[in-house]
């Protein structure tokens, strides 16, 4: 579907046949789209994805499957076609569809899509140099292939969540961002095999680890293990060589403020903001001593954060040359003076839920935009099977009479 302000970005021209569901697959997805791929996200009322009807983290949605704000946020600018792949005839527009794609996306079982005769040698059968790319909890083989898994599980099994929080307090669990790392990873891969693609003509099938992407970003802890034989603890906020690392209540409700000192001007500069006479004795004479007298300096500046609002300690800091940087909330961050000059949020117009704010693009490159709304379920049926597959209205109807475009 072309955009009717005509802009183009750098992906303008690929179209993605997207199976995919719930946060992770779609977050992959969303940035290809964002970048100018058309997008047809291939669903059913039959098997309504995750994010229409539920979150993980906030529970049940609230209204009807075509107005929950997340799925709203995962699936903006994408088409929908609704199908109901139990039946063959629905399968067989899928592969249809597939033949006129450049990209296949899909974060079921290892397995679902291949029963359905849509697996990767299925789909390689209609469209040779197809690039189809599938992201599941441990990956498509090993012993552990068939397990399912969400967000938490990828965490708890890549090891981050066992170095991540405080070390008098059990690990944190990790939600979200754990799909929305996932999800770019995946989109990072296909943009490398369609540059492939381009060089060589060769399609590529994708298996994508979500355990294996969280256990790639923590690269550090098992070089330390590897290297040293030491067994990463969790340590907070805090850094194995800097301090003050942390952070520092503030003046106000659940107010907090980010420092970071890592060199002797900056401890100077801070010792002069702070004036405290204590930060001149000996326990704080250089860093390996502030290192290991951390929970008493601590102390002493949060005694001077606790007078003072975030952003007037933070401004006063990073004026003498300290690094402090205030805690955002979910609220606070949409006011932020540097977020309203970057244009971060944008408002879409959306059928159901009306006007929303929007977390733009995170590039700024010509053509890259939220190009509208995500869809309602089978929005853009129609469209798909006359613009795309050529069938004509006759065929159209008859295919909803029985029950295969639902």
């Amino acid at each position: 579907m072309r955009d009717t302000d005509g802009s183009q970005g750098p992906l303008s021209g690929i179209r993605v046949a997207d199976f995919t569901w719930a946060w992770a697959g779609p977050q992959g997805t969303l940035l290809l789209g964002m970048l100018g791929a058309e997008v047809i996200k291939i669903e059913s009322h039959a098997r309504l994805d995750h994010a229409r009807v539920h979150s993980l983290t906030a529970g049940a949605v609230r209204g009807g499957y075509d107005e929950s704000p997340l799925f709203n946020d995962l699936n903006l600018g994408k088409l929908s076609i609704a199908l109901d792949l139990r039946k063959e005839e629905a399968r067989d527009l899928a592969r249809r569809l597939v033949a006129r794609s450049d990209v296949v996306t899909q974060n079921m079982r290892p397995g679902v899509l291949d029963r359905l005769g849509l697996g990767y040698q299925d789909l390689r059968a209609v469209k040779p140099d197809i690039i189809m790319l599938s992201s599941s909890a441990v990956g498509a083989t090993g012993p552990e292939a068939s397990y399912a898994g969400y967000a938490p599980t990828f965490a708890c099994m890549s090891g981050a969540v066992e170095i991540t929080g405080y070390p008098d307090q059990p690990p944190s669990p990790l939600s979200g961002a754990v799909d929305l790392r996932v999800g770019t990873t995946a989109a990072f891969a296909v943009l490398a095999a369609l540059h492939h693609r381009e060089r060589t003509g060769e399609g590529q099938n994708i298996d994508l680890s979500s355990t294996e992407v969280m256990s790639s970003m923590i690269g550090e802890a098992f070089l330390e293990y590897s290297v040293c034989g030491r067994l990463p603890q969790r340590s907070g906020n805090r850094d194995g060589a800097m301090a003050p690392h942390n952070c520092y209540r503030c003046k106000g409700e659940e107010q907090w403020l980010s420092i970071a000192v890592g060199s002797e001007a900056e401890w100077g500069a801070l010792r002069a903001v702070i004036g405290d006479p204590e930060l001149g004795g000996d326990a704080f004479a250089d860093p390996a001593a502030r290192w290991r007298n951390q929970e008493r300096l601590d102390g002493i500046l949060e005694r001077w954060t606790r007078e003072r609002d975030p952003r007037e300690a933070m401004e006063i800091l990073q004026r003498a040359g300290v690094a402090a940087m205030v805690v955002h909330t979910g609220a606070s961050i949409g006011k932020d003076p540097h977020v309203r000059a970057r244009g971060v949020f944008e408002r879409v117009i959306h059928p159901r839920i009306g006007e929303k704010a929007v977390v733009r693009p995170p590039w700024r490159l010509e053509g890259v935009r939220v190009r509208r709304a995500a869809p309602l379920i089978g929005e853009h049926t129609e469209y798909v099977l006359e613009e795309i597959l050529g069938l004509s209205r006759q065929e159209i109807d008859r295919l909803a009479e029985a029950g295969v475009l639902r």
